[in-house]
């Protein structure tokens, strides 16, 4: 069955953090290990909350207060450092708009409340026919009803669409559900991997 549509995920694909020393000298500060900021942020209960749409942002950002003990101001560097070396792949996204129209293009991201806005001027109509976060929908991958939802709305069988995600939890549940689907990681030629499948 020929692929009529591409889905991709936003953070470790369409974004990646590109320059971590910002997130680096705030854990030589408290004694973390490298990534332990991250796991902080990530995977603290507040995080998994408002990645289903039950918490704001806010209370993500408290909890990482209480647990490195920041007063506000230095809380505000911490995530303004947290974020600053993100780079969103613009050239990826031009080459996900060059497959429109012949190509349905879509996004499924695990993403907080409010995040929509944040992407709103890199990750937009231009280059997507549909974008599904999780915290709009009320629940997040691998949960195989996130992608159903997002095929049924943009009028694919699984079999017609390919899903590109960073995280191998993500990748197993789009092929359990008959998808075919790309890992990503870093120096993945997205463009090459896509033709494997006939997509051009």
């Amino acid at each position: 069955m020929p692929i009529k549509a591409v889905i991709f995920d936003i953070g470790g694909v369409l974004v990646r953090t590109e320059d971590l020393e910002p997130r680096r000298k705030w854990e030589r500060r408290f004694g973390l290990p490298e990534w332990g900021l991250a796991r902080i942020v990530f995977e603290n209960p507040a995080a998994a909350q408002s990645t289903v749409g039950l918490a704001g942002p806010e209370a993500v950002w408290a909890v990482v207060a209480e647990r490195l003990r920041l007063d506000p101001a230095e809380l505000a560097a911490l995530q303004a450092d947290f974020w600053r070396g993100d780079v969103f792949d613009m050239a990826l996204v031009g080459y996900i708009r060059s497959l429109r129209p012949r190509y349905k293009t879509g996004i499924i991201s695990n993403a907080w409340v409010g995040m929509r806005a944040m992407h709103q001027p890199y990750l937009n109509g231009e280059a997507f026919d549909l974008i599904v976060y999780s915290a709009e929908e009320g629940l997040a991958k691998p949960d195989p009803a996130i992608y159903q939802r997002t095929l049924d709305r943009l009028g694919v069988r699984p079999a017609e669409a390919v899903f590109v995600d960073d995280m191998p939890e993500n990748v197993e549940a789009a092929r359990a559900l008959g998808m075919a689907a790309v890992r990503f990681q870093a120096g993945l030629d997205v463009p090459a991997a896509f033709a494997a499948l006939g997509i051009r």
